[in-house]
């Protein structure tokens, strides 16, 4: 058995304010999908044409990806000091 949606005297179904705002977890993601689109359409130009990465492109990829490993090594390392610990515990 389905419940009926509540009923309000006073609703008339029109939207009073736009929810569609920056930062809410419903945001048109549209948008952004299609920035990235360009940026990559962008980017796969620029290799077409033989253009090689700023220096300064270079070093925020590179970090970036260090970032990334070291984030990576990081959950690692705490999972198995975790285990260590639970371990230890139950030792004693």
């Amino acid at each position: 058995m389905a419940r009926k949606p509540k009923q309000y005297e006073d609703d008339d179904g029109r939207t009073i304010v736009n929810m569609n705002v920056e930062g809410m977890p419903w945001y048109d993601a549209r948008l952004k999908r299609e920035k990235r689109k360009e940026a990559r359409a962008e980017l796969k130009e620029k290799i077409a044409r033989g253009e090689a990465m700023t220096t300064r492109e270079t070093i925020r990829y590179t970090f970036y990806a260090v970032l990334a490993g070291l984030a990576a090594v990081g959950v690692i390392a705490g999972g198995v000091c975790l285990f260590i610990l639970i371990l230890w515990l139950l030792w004693k």
